[in-house]
């Protein structure tokens, strides 16, 4: 073999050592699933959110398929410690919200307990339970039927009682109507204002609503319990109709992803087939919100929510057209109407959370 061929042949080895020895450095350098960050510590999901360490929360729920679907998120996650589940009227009757909460945490293999709370809001009227999930809350899609039963103990009274245990420590998840906080707050103001943080799903964000044009249901549905609540002055992160819409929406394709999945894929999907009856009759055949699930992800993981705004919030209680609006007030800007700023701004309102990330989030959750 000529000298230059020999040479050539040398340069092409060296060269094949120096790829892959920078192939090799790369790969070590990126981080696997479930092992620590760069840190050493912190273990991460696919997505990059941190797992754990697992934070008390109570979730407070009327229990409906994005309800449902919420609380089977929780449960299968490492960063909360679900003391138990409070239920109330809403989107059903409160005999059916615990049925389907526990329906729920059975499929996740979640022992959390149920307690059932407020049959009626927080005036004492009846809640006119209207479900665009069917008459079940679930599909009508045959679903419930859980082997246990909730709880003796009465939902207010397992709030209060967790807030004093865990002062400055526990946090509500709330999926539904305010009632049972309310009336939990109304009996001891004191130890509610030790709550840590409330995680709400409601209001219409800076949107639009769902039950009337500036009315989201869950407020809707006691207008009154969330005054209440938002005049309390806890804190309390609320993540509105804004941020479950568009990216966040789960589409046709991600409902058949769920389908073969497994069984708590199947369960989650068949649990929507009403909603996603009524969106196409709504003109929206294409994809839903699944707002609770959303919310979830938020208190699950809070670097989910990359923007809030500092507010004050104001509830509408007049019967009239207005009546559940929530009108928030920014911290910081100065309204021409308003002479004197002496409002609590107890509220952080979520401006903008990781849409695109929900729904794989959520997919590597249950498997």
């Amino acid at each position: 073999m000529k000298k230059s061929a020999l040479v050539f042949s040398a340069l092409v080895f060296v060269l094949f050592l120096a790829v892959f020895a920078a192939g090799c450095a790369q790969q070590e350098d990126v981080p696997l699933p479930d092992q620590a960050d760069e840190k050493g510590s912190v273990p991460l999901t696919n997505l990059g959110y941190e797992k754990g360490p697992a934070r008390k929360v109570i979730i407070d729920t009327d229990s409906g398929a994005d309800d449902a679907s919420a609380l089977i998120f929780a449960a299968k996650s490492e960063n909360l410690d679900i003391l138990g589940v409070t239920v109330l009227a809403g989107n059903v009757g409160l005999e059916q919200a615990s049925k389907n909460a526990l329906m729920a945490l059975q499929i996740a293999g979640s022992d959390a307990p149920v307690y059932e709370g407020e049959p009626v809001n927080f005036l004492e009227e009846e809640i006119e339970a209207y479900s665009v999930y069917g008459e079940d809350g679930m599909g009508d899609a045959g679903l419930v039927d859980p082997l246990g039963k909730a709880e003796d103990g009465d939902a207010v009274e397992f709030i209060l009682e967790s807030a004093r245990k865990y002062p400055d420590e526990l946090e509500i998840i709330s999926l539904g109507p305010a009632t049972n906080i309310a009336k939990a707050i109304e009996k001891d103001r004191d130890a509610m204002k030790k709550i840590k943080k409330i995680w709400s799903m409601g209001t219409a964000g800076l949107g639009v609503g769902n039950a009337t044009p500036v009315a989201e249901f869950n407020v809707y549905a006691d207008p009154e319990a969330y005054k209440v609540m938002l005049d309390s002055g806890i804190n309390i992160t609320i993540v509105g109709l804004d941020m479950c819409r568009g990216e966040a929406e789960w589409t046709n394709a991600q409902f058949r992803q769920l389908e073969k999945e497994n069984d708590i894929g199947k369960f989650v999907s068949r649990s929507f087939t009403k909603l996603r009856e009524f969106y196409e009759a709504n003109g929206s055949p294409e994809s839903v919100t699944n707002c609770d699930g959303l919310a979830m992800a938020c208190a699950i993981y809070p670097d989910f929510v990359k923007k809030t705004i500092k507010c004050h919030g104001s509830c509408m209680t007049d019967r009239g057209e207005t009546r559940a609006q929530v009108i928030f007030y920014q911290k910081g800007f100065i309204y021409d109407g308003m002479l004197s700023d002496e409002l609590d701004y107890n509220v952080e309102l979520a401006a903008e959370v990781d849409k695109p990330a929900f729904f794989d989030l959520y997919l590597e959750a249950i498997q």
